[in-house]
């Protein structure tokens, strides 16, 4: 399927599909004589390299001719200043409870009147790279801001004579427009301090107001096209996907999800010490089909943290641009990174799509497991669910911790466990549209479902060679499973050294406390927003018969 960004005469006025008030006010803003269109890569490079507080280093960007640079291209840094993350406070979606829309319309349009007298630069991507699934996203942008574009650009798949191509002969689903999004990095408003990122996934587009952190755009994009696929048959997926090459035809396909910090990179790219053939599909967003079981990347690059990357490791020769980092200049007087989160937390890279050997954008073969990844100290380091409704609810009420690619709102505790159904913060559609996608692909198609705990287990930490051990364990099938205590439909493979012991009462009363809130979230839904989020009966009742069978 593609996208539309023509409309014969007969479709165009009130009350046509894709003409709403917030599209009409973001999407004229587009054709303004005030608007310059940036066509290529190096256009926007050139761009990106000359504006104002950009860093250009000595380092070459590897084989950049081959995605549409200049050979003689280096790696671009910009900082952010003290914004180095996220800010899930600012976000407004309509359609959610308690949004005004009226008011947030009438303040982007004075954000796109305020930026009248400014160049605004007009770029172009596709999202979803398979003739299967191809979404055309558009951004508008002011002068000075080239960084934040270029990276876009790179970070999404730019207008190849490929890929356009392969646009071209994609055909158009329904109404699906192309999706529309106006950035103005500088605005400021009284009411909203940290920004405002505005989105009407409904006729995809959004404003991205005041936030300058690169991040914001990239997940902005995402968050529409995640909701058309999610409108189109597809589970939206914020995690990475796999397939392990075991020869004579077999093959295994995992799917891990987890937020930023959680492990699901390392597990994605992990080489397993050659022990395996890999193909990666992506490590970040990408969909599963429904129907056929089969999964679509949705960007060609990688948006990866820098921490655990010293300047001249062999992975930072895959850099295209690089975001709140510091640089210096080394021995042979060449300006070079300083990475490794030396000047702030959540240091980020744009990586090409070489980083991974064996890349592709789609994996025909069925998914046939899902990994949840936690970091819940009361769950062992691997469990097996096996109700649909116990695996898709434990997804729902997916437990982790808090990360430094977030930018958090004054008063929240940054250490506290939280609750991320299915690790996608970026939903703007009621949850129990990913609940039923997924309770489907374990119920009729038939994928396992477990959870990988790679946090602590009870006050010790799990290891990455624990998880990544566990992992080989099961893709060559000499994984034990066993019931687990009384659970009728949870499974344990014991790993040696965490084995929990559910005779201990302290451990118990912790296991039971944790199942409680995931009981307790599943029930505030009910009343949450409305009940925008609320789950359908058989989920909660999965929850309570775990700790039914506790007592």
């Amino acid at each position: 399927m593609s996208t539309r960004a023509n409309f014969k005469r007969e479709e165009i006025g009130a009350n046509k599909p894709g003409f709403a008030k917030t599209r009409s006010i973001i999407e004229a803003a587009f054709y303004g004589n005030n608007v310059v269109k940036v066509n290529t890569l190096r256009e926007a490079y050139n761009l990106a390299k000359n504006s104002p507080g950009t860093v250009v280093t000595d380092m070459p960007v590897y084989r950049g001719e081959e995605f549409g640079l200049e050979p003689d291209a280096k790696v671009l840094l910009f900082n952010d200043g003290s914004v180095t993350g996220r800010c899930a406070a600012a976000k407004r979606v309509a359609g959610e409870p308690g949004v005004d829309c009226t008011d947030l319309d009438k303040k982007v349009m004075d954000a796109i009147y305020d930026t009248r007298y400014k160049t605004m630069y007009h770029a172009e991507v596709f999202i979803g790279l398979d003739p299967e699934f191809m979404v055309k996203a558009h951004l508008l942008i002011p002068k000075n801001e080239e960084n934040i574009m270029y990276s876009w650009m790179l970070n999404f798949q730019y207008m190849s004579d490929y890929y356009v191509k392969m646009y071209k002969s994609s055909r158009p689903i329904g109404m699906e427009t192309d999706i529309y999004i106006f950035s103005d990095p500088q605005w400021k408003h009284s009411e909203h301090p940290l920004g405002m990122a505005y989105f009407n996934t409904g006729t995809n587009c959004a404003a991205i107001l005041g936030m300058r952190y690169f991040g914001e755009h990239k997940k902005g994009t995402l968050t529409i096209a995640w909701a058309i696929a999610n409108r189109n048959g597809y589970a939206s997926c914020h995690g990475g996907q796999k397939r392990y090459n075991l020869g004579d035809g077999k093959s295994y396909v995992a799917s891990v999800f987890g937020l930023s910090g959680s492990g699901k990179s390392t597990i994605t790219h992990a080489k397993h010490g050659g022990k395996y053939d890999v193909t990666v599909l992506h490590d970040d967003a990408f969909i599963i089909n429904t129907e056929t079981g089969s999964s679509i990347a949705l960007e060609p690059t990688y948006y990866d943290k820098t921490q655990d990357y010293p300047t001249y490791c062999e992975d930072n020769k895959y850099l295209l641009t690089v975001q709140n980092v510091s640089a210096t200049v080394d021995e042979d007087g060449k300006v070079v990174l300083v990475t490794e989160d030396i000047r702030n937390g959540n240091g980020r890279a744009v990586k090409s799509k070489l980083w991974s050997a064996n890349r592709v954008d789609k994996i025909f073969e069925p998914v046939n497991a899902i990994f949840w990844i936690m970091k819940d100290p009361t769950i062992p380091p691997i469990v097996k669910l096996k109700g649909a409704s116990l695996a898709s609810v434990m997804g729902a009420t997916l437990a982790t911790k808090r990360t430094t690619a977030e930018r958090l709102a004054p008063g929240v505790d940054p250490n506290a466990l939280v609750v991320e159904p299915y690790a996608n913060p970026f939903r703007t559609y009621p949850l129990v549209n990913d609940y039923e996608k997924f309770k489907t692909l374990v119920a009729d198609r038939n994928v396992d479902c477990y959870i990988l705990n790679t946090g602590d287990f009870m006050g010790k930490k799990v290891q990455p060679k624990d998880t990544l051990g566990i992992l080989e364990t099961i893709v060559e099938g000499k994984a034990e499973f066993k019931q687990w205590g009384s659970f009728e439909d949870i499974e344990i493979f014991e790993w040696d050294g965490f084995v929990p012991n559910l005779e201990d009462p302290e451990y118990k009363a912790a296991l039971t406390a944790r199942m409680l809130d995931r009981v307790k979230f599943v029930e505030s839904n009910n009343e949450y927003k409305g009940g925008f989020d609320k789950l359908p009966e058989d989920a909660l009742e999965a929850l309570k018969k775990v700790i039914s069978e506790l007592a």
